[in-house]
């Protein structure tokens, strides 16, 4: 079906920046031979930082006392909720076993990694919600080591919020390390700390290349790119909300996408006549940030019908996807590709950035066609193990066998016949398809 229009993001994606992957591997490889020198020597080049980076519990507790009571209050009821909602993902893991065939039974077990490395953004904006999101998480699937990592401030160090949220939610060790040294530094096991199986957490375009490069190594979370949103409309909509909804997102940085799709061309118009207005009001920062996010990256689009909205909803795969339409149940059944589905203006990305209790690292760039965002999932690794009777055994060895010598591999194929002449030494067996 024909499609409108109003807008069109004349920027469309970012090229391959080999000048930043050129410094990332740089940094890393010296990290890695010159180890926790090499580590506080690009810290004090980047962060402009030669305070302590493993905090003390001394200075948790000093940097805590720093944090007022309400916003202490406000982390403990987001630390909840993600919590409570990090503990029914959790019930979803079952261990199982299950009988084969008579004599053989095989199982699946969850098995939390050892070590979660978190990274918790602390430059521009200091994301107290991603400590929060991270390390919550990590302690729910039982890691029994968890490391939380934050750019310093000059002179300052890691903003106290963060450091009151990463020990709320149980962080064992803390470091005051941004950057692609604080993910080395992670991953290398630097300062004593154990060697991370996985890092997680979203950071700049040096911190999302470590983890890219580090990415077989370690597990990540995801390749993470600029955030980006999508609101569905209909003529129920109210303008006003869903304008400030895309601004709101469009805060992030100069590249972060916003996208309305609608069968109301009345209302994408007076949408867009609001959204210059509201990103005007913005304080200064905020408000570069939206003005070049909305002007290069946003995309304001009308289609015929609701099928097609959803159609074209799916074919975006969006970060985060926001429904503000009639008959939502219609929607939350239809909709296939998002990171995480807001439905009704009754919530908003916002609540699922802060304080409801979904998790907001999120797949980013269409990556929501084949993958979810953070969970306690993504620490845990999903085993499988069997074990057999000699009866049990017998019908597989046999199979074994004669499969393995057709594709040539009689290595495989001997390890099935020695339990076949030990466990039944007076059978004969057919053991290969030429017999």
């Amino acid at each position: 079906m024909p499609r409108t229009y109003l807008k069109k993001a004349p920027l469309h994606s970012r090229s391959d920046d080999t000048k930043t992957q050129e410094i990332v591997r740089g940094i890393l490889d010296d990290i890695e031979a010159g180890g926790d020198a090499a580590a506080l020597k690009y810290a004090a080049k980047f962060d402009n930082y030669d305070g302590e980076v493993l905090l003390s519990d001394e200075m948790i507790k000093a940097a805590s006392a720093l944090v007022p009571e309400q916003l202490r209050k406000d982390i403990e009821f987001s630390h909840a909720n993600v919590k409570k909602f990090a503990e029914a993902q959790k019930a979803t893991l079952k261990d199982i076993e299950v009988e084969i065939i008579p004599g053989l039974v095989a199982g699946q077990k969850s098995i939390p990694v050892n070590a979660a490395g978190c990274y918790i953004p602390g430059g521009r904006y200091s994301h107290i919600a991603s400590a929060i999101m991270t390390v919550t998480t990590a302690k729910v699937a039982g890691c029994k080591n968890i490391i939380a990592c934050s750019p310093p401030r000059p002179g300052v160090g890691i903003n106290p919020a963060i450091i009151y949220a990463a020990h709320v939610c149980g962080a064992d060790k803390i470091l005051a390390m941004g950057g692609v040294q604080g993910v080395a530094a992670m991953t290398f096991g630097l300062f004593g700390l154990p060697k991370a199986n996985i890092l997680v957490g979203p950071g700049n375009q040096f911190v999302a290349e470590a983890k890219r490069m580090l990415f077989g190594r370690v597990g990540i979370d995801m390749i993470a790119g600029p955030t980006d949103s999508l609101v569905l409309a209909d003529k129920t909509a109210d303008p006003m909300i869903v304008a400030a909804d895309l601004v709101g997102q469009a805060e992030h940085g100069y590249n972060s996408p916003v996208w309305l799709i609608t069968d109301d061309q009345e209302l994408a118009e007076e949408v867009m006549k609001l959204v210059p207005t509201l990103i005007d009001a913005l304080p200064e920062l905020n408000r570069e940030n939206a003005t070049a996010a909305w002007r290069d990256y946003a995309e304001v689009i009308v289609c015929e019908t609701r099928e097609d909205m959803a159609a074209c909803s799916d074919e975006y795969a969006p970060e985060h996807l926001t429904v503000q339409a009639d008959d939502l149940p219609w929607w939350k059944e239809r909709l296939s590709c998002y990171g995480s589905l807001f439905l009704g203006e009754e919530t908003t990305v916002a609540f699922g950035d802060k304080a409801s209790g979904t998790n907001h690292v999120l797949p980013t760039s269409g990556a929501a066609n084949y993958t979810g965002g953070l969970s306690v999932h993504k620490y845990m690794k999903i085993v499988t193990w069997q074990q057999a009777t000699q009866d049990g055994a017998k019908p597989i060895a046999e199979a074994t066998a004669r499969i393995s010598r057709l594709e040539g591999m009689e290595g495989h194929a001997r390890t099935a016949d020695i339990r076949l002449k030990k466990y039944f030494p007076n059978e004969d067996f057919v053991l290969s398809l030429e017999e």
